[in-house]
């Protein structure tokens, strides 16, 4: 049985969810009044979880797929992946913001990991179809 291919409006909205989230984020450090390392330490944040988002959905889809995963590795992605959001709930908890922009940088970084989980996830399903 063939596979359907993720459909082109699947596709769009999920690089639009991922720029929308990414390029929200920077623009708000950019504009941000905050010190230089704070801005460094949300836009690691930022990298460092949407690797991981990145390397879990590929880990789980792998298993699924019985293509062996090490137990090390797939609980690295998990760890990396709780970590990251962990990490940014603790800046934002101890930030001397708004609590509006805590709300803004909260959304905007789960929206750019969902949409780089998709990305990925539709990625993988068309390339499969080809």
């Amino acid at each position: 049985m063939k596979k359907q291919r993720v459909s082109n409006a699947f596709v769009a909205a999920s690089w639009i969810a991922l720029g929308a989230g990414m390029i929200g984020f920077i623009v708000g450090l950019v504009r941000a009044e905050m010190l230089l390392n704070e801005k460094g330490y949300y836009f690691t944040i930022l990298l460092y979880g949407l690797f991981a988002v990145v390397s879990l959905q590929k880990a789980v889809r792998d298993k699924l797929e019985n293509i062996q995963v090490t137990d090390i590795y797939y609980g690295i992605c998990w760890f990396a992946t709780l970590s990251s959001i962990v990490l940014l709930a603790i800046g934002l908890w101890n930030a001397t913001i708004l609590p509006s922009e805590k709300g803004f940088y909260a959304f905007a970084f789960l929206l750019a990991l969902f949409g780089a989980i998709a990305v990925q996830k539709n990625t993988r399903d068309n390339m499969l179809q080809e």
